[in-house]
């Protein structure tokens, strides 16, 4: 039997999420509703999800803390779509920094929404997961570095924390799921920022040199992230998979 993909719909206003409901399970998906996080956590204890639709604005719990909730704890795998009714975008930069995959601004089409949340989906299973070694409690070793995929921390041979963005812990995360193998920037663009629309092909050239500096890698001979000309960047450095720390 076809899997059906499975979307959890988080937004505190009935009308939308009836709205919402009806048409994606009219375009094949399967649709669960909750209208705050108390009932998006009970149903995530009980049931599986392949993806959550994320209202920013609700009473109590808000999106962005319902986000970095979902990140932090045993399902930070599920892929998250956020929605804002807010035009600011620093709004849109802090979900994406807690770790939201997508977002969409309010009002949006249906049929938008429907063609993100499949985006998305195709993101998430581009790439096969080459060591599966970012798995909540593992401690990822590399040359002078260890990466804790607990805490998010990058730790270095003395073992003081290097602070990380969002967006460079995620870059760093999916280098070091495939090392040895050239990812082009528009594979590395989609997998770390969430968005297909809005970007440029510089702005991971950024995020590269933001991480560089992190691993203190030379940049003219760097050890750890070689650029690949005309083809994107490989991570360079054996892995292993280390015994997480005590916390």
């Amino acid at each position: 039997m076809d899997h059906i993909d499975h979307v959890l719909i988080v937004d505190d206003d009935r009308e939308i999420r009836e709205l919402l409901s009806g048409y994606l399970k009219k375009n094949g998906l399967r649709v669960t509703v909750a209208a705050d996080g108390r009932q998006m956590r009970a149903f995530l204890d009980a049931d599986t999800v392949d993806l959550v639709v994320l209202d920013i604005m609700m009473p109590g719990d808000d999106g962005l803390v319902l986000c970095r909730e979902l990140r932090a704890g045993k399902h930070k795998a599920i892929p998250v779509l956020m929605l804002t009714a807010r035009s600011d975008e620093t709004d849109r930069i802090i979900g994406l920094e807690m770790g939201a995959d997508d977002y969409l601004v309010k009002p949006f089409a249906a049929r938008e929404l429907l063609a993100r949340i499949k985006a998305v989906l195709r993101r998430t299973r581009m790439l096969p997961p080459n060591l599966q070694v970012t798995e909540v409690g593992r401690l990822l070793a590399f040359g002078a570095w260890q990466l804790d995929t607990t805490t998010r921390q990058l730790i270095d041979q003395t073992g003081t924390v290097v602070p990380l963005s969002g967006a460079e812990y995620r870059l760093l995360r999916v280098l070091l799921d495939h090392p040895q193998r050239v990812l082009s920037r528009d594979q590395l663009l989609n997998l770390t920022q969430g968005r297909e629309a809005d970007l440029f092909d510089r702005s991971i050239d950024l995020l590269v040199s933001r991480l560089r500096q992190r691993l203190r890698d030379d940049a003219r001979e760097p050890a750890y992230i070689k650029t690949v000309r005309s083809e994107g960047y490989v991570f360079a450095m054996p892995i292993t998979i280390a015994q997480a720390r005590e916390q």
